[in-house]
């Protein structure tokens, strides 16, 4: 595996060793001992995967203290713009965010350590994506930021993605801040 570094600290992309011959493909999409060197500590101890329609808008999620998430991300099938924004109110890109492209084809995973709202928009019609967590869902710690949000001003390269509707009514970057103590 080759761990890519992005501008904001911590967050890595990883691309895997893709061994591919007549017969099809075959790669590592975790090993424990390399995550651990390049800095990713879990445990994980939840995998979740979603399937998406094309235009389908996830996000941006987060899990408040005490019950953080780090994810580990990939596309299975199809692909995807997705996003990260930095929550870390130390961190020099506080506020900023990150956006790649995953799909099937390069078979990239991004690691999103905690500290970062994370959401997607599918592609593709039918797109798997992969979500390696460290912590359990906890609905009582949940909590997320608008996809439109002004301030953020994030490209989704869809003009009229389709959102779920607990998510479309998700606080404003500003409302996060204020909650927070973050001005």
């Amino acid at each position: 595996m080759k761990f890519i570094p992005t501008p904001f600290e911590d967050l890595l992309l990883i691309e895997p060793k893709v061994f591919n011959d007549e017969r099809g493909h075959f790669f590592e999409s975790f090993n424990e001992k390399e995550m651990i060197q390049h800095g990713i500590k879990g445990p994980f101890i939840q995998d979740n995967q979603s399937v998406s329609n094309k235009g389908v808008l996830r996000g941006l999620h987060f899990q408040k203290h005490p019950n953080q998430q780090g994810k580990l991300v990939r596309v299975v099938k199809g692909s995807v713009i997705d996003v990260v924004v930095d929550l870390r109110k130390e961190s020099k890109t506080f506020g900023k965010h990150f956006s790649v492209e995953l799909n099937e084809k390069d078979k990239m995973m991004l690691w999103i350590p905690i500290g970062f709202a994370h959401g997607f928009i599918s592609l593709e019609d039918d797109t798997i994506f992969l979500y390696k967590v460290t912590d359990y869902y906890h609905p009582m710690t949940e909590s997320g930021i608008i996809y439109n949000d002004i301030e953020l001003n994030i490209d989704w390269r869809i003009k009229e993605p389709m959102v779920s509707p607990k998510d479309k009514i998700l606080p404003s970057f500003k409302d996060f801040r204020q909650s927070f103590n973050i001005i």
